[in-house]
């Protein structure tokens, strides 16, 4: 009998992203992360995602919430310009490709 190891999750998300998206878009993705049993990485396609603050806010919310649940958010398909703005918060560590 084998143990299975933890469980990958890819999603997406898709913009715009209002301020008052976030904490449905959170909820949600943090109770996607708990069913799944994530532990490890979980992939967060963001093509299409506006390079703005609300967009950068969304994502350190989906990081926290999916530490909480045991696993890390890496990001799949960022813009140059997201990338830019997540370097210039100084958040390159937590939520880029590394």
């Amino acid at each position: 009998m084998g143990v299975e190891g933890p469980q990958s999750v890819v999603f997406s998300i898709r913009g715009p992203i209002a301020r008052a998206d976030l904490d449905g878009l959170t909820g949600r993705v943090c109770a996607l992360l708990r069913e799944a049993g994530a532990g490890g990485v979980a992939v967060c396609d963001v093509a299409g995602v506006e390079p703005d603050a609300v967009t950068v806010d969304a994502l350190c919310r989906l990081q926290l919430g999916a530490h909480r649940a045991g696993c890390c958010v890496r990001l799949r398909n960022a813009s140059a310009d997201l990338v830019e703005l997540v370097e210039l918060m100084g958040l390159a560590d937590a939520l880029c490709d590394r």
